[in-house]
């Protein structure tokens, strides 16, 4: 006959229940993020434009902030803000547009003629690139008219753009005028005294993709300056185009440094012949240095720190819910998390409750997040 401690001893060791109970929590967390991925992509129309905005809103927020400093009313300052974005984007995109479409035939023929000559050496890998490139046109096409049908059917491809686009313009305009409600909303609805911990997390998430924006378009615009600079050196054709493509290619990390470098190598070889190829790809190696060893650790080491892996990850993530437009916004998403995941971990490691001395609330607190709304007083 057992005794009474045989008798309540548990089936499963303390380990084993453990690791049951982490394995319950991770798919209940993996389920509740499959159905917001889900979600987001069902609910794309409306989902596309607030993110849109959410990253103008990081763009610009800073002169919105300095323009309300100045006494300026809210609604003038973040109409102002919004009009300085509109002529920033269009700008920027109708400078790489008209340089890709100026340089674009002439990229293609180039990239045609380096497909021939590296069939020659390596056979099915350049007529590989060759195909490709004789399609590149009709491959544009068709995933254009395959992402219109599947996103807003029966709407085109331009006016579903001007839509969105003309959406995020007012959701800026109101997250920068209406900032301060938002943390008055966020502390009215928080449970418990957990509001100044969630306003602090906010904040860092905020911050994250307002250093990610910044620091990209900057760091985009000087590798775009130096490439063309030294394409136009080596007379490579194409250079602005090319230029605009390394502008493009910035916002996805690493991929589209990779992708944009290797389409200036290949039109270089084909024009230029061996040597100038040599020296683009001299100059392109020496532009990814100078970002990855100098730009980024001064411009983003303050704001958004991923692990390369972690950006990889993403990107691949994106493109498979969402393709292009996926690639682009995952990575800033995915620093925004990385920032509220860093302020959790902060607040844990610290022990502290959330109303400690950095817990405050106040707007003008200075806490891991990003600068602080003014207050309504200063409209």
């Amino acid at each position: 006959m057992r005794n009474d401690s045989e008798a309540e001893q548990p089936l499963l060791p303390i380990e084993a229940r453990r690791a049951g109970a982490w394995c319950v929590v991770g798919l209940l967390v993996s389920s509740v993020l499959a159905v917001g991925v889900w979600l987001c992509v069902e609910l794309s129309a409306a989902v596309t434009p607030v993110l849109l905005a959410l990253l103008g809103s990081g763009l610009l927020g800073p002169l919105y902030r300095r323009l309300v400093r100045m006494r300026l009313n809210r609604s003038l300052a973040a109409g102002l803000t919004c009009a300085v974005l509109m002529i920033v984007v269009g700008g920027a995109g109708y400078i790489v547009v008209s340089a890709l479409i100026d340089s674009g035939d002439q990229i293609i023929a180039s990239l045609k003629q380096a497909a021939k000559d590296l069939s020659t050496y390596f056979g099915t890998a350049g007529t590989s690139l060759n195909d490709l490139a004789t399609n590149a046109k009709d491959l544009v096409s068709k995933f254009g008219s395959t992402a219109a049908s599947g996103l807003l059917a029966g709407f085109s491809v331009v006016g579903q753009a001007i839509a969105a686009g003309v959406l995020a313009l007012l959701l800026t305009f109101f997250f920068l005028r209406d900032s301060d409600k938002a943390v008055g909303a966020l502390h009215d609805w928080a449970p418990g005294r957990s509001a100044p911990q969630l306003e602090r997390m906010a904040r860092r998430g905020f911050q994250a993709i307002e250093g990610f924006m910044r620091g990209t378009t900057f760091i985009a615009l000087i590798d775009a300056l130096a490439i063309t600079i030294g394409l136009l050196i080596l007379q490579v054709p194409g250079a602005v185009g090319l230029g605009a493509l390394v502008f493009v290619g910035a916002y996805i990390p690493y991929l589209g440094a990779f992708i944009s470098g290797a389409v200036a190598i290949l039109v270089a070889l084909a024009d230029r012949g061996f040597v100038i190829a040599l020296w683009t790809l001299g100059v392109v190696l020496a532009v990814q240095v100078l970002e990855g060893h100098v730009l980024q650790p001064m411009i983003q080491s303050r704001t958004v720190q991923m692990h390369p892996a972690i950006v990889m990850l993403a990107i691949t993530a994106g493109a498979s819910v969402a393709g292009v437009l996926g690639m682009l916004l995952s990575v800033p998403l995915t620093a925004a998390v990385c920032g509220v995941l860093h302020e959790l971990r902060g607040h844990y490691a610290a022990g502290s409750g959330t109303d400690g001395p950095e817990a405050s609330g106040a707007p003008g607190s200075s806490g891991g997040g990003p600068p602080s709304p003014p207050s309504p007083a200063s409209s």
